[in-house]
């Protein structure tokens, strides 16, 4: 079977809490110079707690699904119950599981959120979504218009150059949403990949420790990025909106006012709305478009996926300012 679209990364189970108990107070030892705090050996109240399955590479999979796209998710998971809520996850918003691996050697990815104040902290578990190797990924399945490739972390990191020297011998596009395995690896290794990527997508702090340039200064990082890349590259800058360049235009825009519930899977749906608007007209400014309105409907629901725009959804259109580098 040929798909539209194959996403790779992680598979997870998320435990969101809300509790009013905590609080926040300056700790100079932190990178952030702030912490939560709670009452040391006693029980705290919870507000509110539910659970989601979250994760890279099933959350983009699910909006390319609600869009119409024929869409798999490639991954490993555990032989566990937070794997088989994936599973029925992945089958709710009809994802092909027919990549899916499981294992018994290491549970599920799994996360424990803390939503307090309007923002969160996460305690990451990476398990099973680790296990995926080049030897287990079943190349001759992977037949696919395109490729999303959520963040790698961790041992998944190794998979970046196989997947993408597959992809261009197969002529398949690759859109990348880097992260920080991926980004440390020396520059002499990641820059060959890099000049095989359609769409490359980063968040300004990522932007800045791949370009070792301050993200502020904008045309500086883009200009790095243009040269190492041949295709599109994003830059998300959370309140601030985005900026996009494919190396002759740089287009920015602001987010869209609205409610925020919970942050997880927000750059998430921007990297897959911006994929779904730009599959649809190959035009940058509609993908922004629909990149921005659905990380929107994202944070206005508890967990990754629950919010997403589909179809057929009326969604506000942000105004999006193009000028030429």
């Amino acid at each position: 079977m040929k798909y539209d679209i194959i996403t790779f990364g992680s598979a997870t189970l998320d435990v969101f809490l809300k509790a009013e108990d905590f609080l926040i107070r300056p700790i100079k030892e932190f990178v952030n110079r702030k912490g939560i705090c709670f009452p040391f050996a006693s029980k705290i109240n919870i507000k509110n707690l539910c659970f989601r399955t979250g994760g890279g590479g099933t959350n983009t999979a699910a909006t390319f699904a609600l869009w119409g796209f024929k869409v798999a998710y490639c991954g490993r998971i555990g032989d566990d119950f937070a794997g088989h809520e994936v599973l029925k996850d992945l089958k709710r918003f009809k994802v092909s599981r027919s990549l899916v691996s499981l294992t018994k050697e290491k549970p599920t990815n799994s996360s424990i959120i803390f939503s307090f104040d309007r923002d969160r902290t996460c305690f990451v578990w990476r398990g099973a979504s680790e296990l995926l190797t080049k030897e287990e990924i079943p190349w001759d399945k992977l037949k696919a218009k395109w490729f999303y490739l959520a963040p790698l972390s961790g041992k998944l990191a190794l998979l970046f150059e196989p997947l993408v020297n597959f992809a261009k011998e197969k002529e398949i596009s690759v859109f990348a949403n880097l992260g920080n395995s991926q980004i440390n690896l020396q520059m002499k290794k990641l820059k060959p990949i890099l000049e095989k990527i359609d769409i490359l997508l980063l968040n300004q702090e990522e932007a800045s420790l791949l370009t070792k340039i301050p993200y502020r200064k904008e045309k500086e990082v883009f200009a790095k990025l243009d040269n190492l890349i041949p295709g599109i590259a994003i830059m998300t800058k959370g309140k601030e909106g985005a900026v996009v360049s494919n190396g002759r235009y740089l287009w920015k825009t602001k987010p869209l006012s609205g409610p925020l519930v919970e942050k997880t899977g927000a750059g998430d749906a921007f990297g897959a709305g911006f994929l779904t608007g730009f599959i649809q007209k190959r035009d940058i400014s509609f993908a922004i478009q629909l990149g921005i309105a659905n990380a929107s409907a994202c944070l206005q629901k508890t967990g990754a996926k629950e919010g997403l725009l589909k179809k057929g959804s009326l969604w506000r259109k942000v105004k999006v300012e193009r000028k030429k580098l």
